[in-house]
């Protein structure tokens, strides 16, 4: 595999709509290149008999039936807050933007 070039990692940092500058095209060639090495290194060693995998262990999900229990109404949740409005927590406004944007 040939070594990934700078004119490829500017082209990559543009396609990111990243600022990078000369010295950091060189750093992340370099950088860039030892990834790419140690994927196709993996790539060699995969066998066509081994089936992909997403986990080395075997995972199970553990699903419960959905079962309705008492919870509180609108009001004993509400209860305890400073402020509600319309069976809401009513807050500061933190952002002067419209919403509307």
């Amino acid at each position: 595999m040939a070594a990934i070039s700078r004119e490829e990692v500017a082209h990559l940092a543009r396609l990111s709509r990243l600022a990078v500058t000369e010295e950091e095209l060189d750093t992340f060639a370099g950088q860039l290149d030892v990834i790419l090495q140690a994927v196709a290194q993996v790539g060699e060693v995969a066998a066509a008999d081994i089936p992909p995998t997403s986990h080395s262990v075997p995972l199970t999900n553990v699903f419960r039936d959905d079962v309705v229990t008492p919870c509180l109404t609108p009001q004993e949740a509400l209860s305890g807050a400073p402020d509600a409005e319309e069976q809401r927590f009513r807050v500061p406004r933190i952002l002067d933007e419209d919403v509307a944007s």
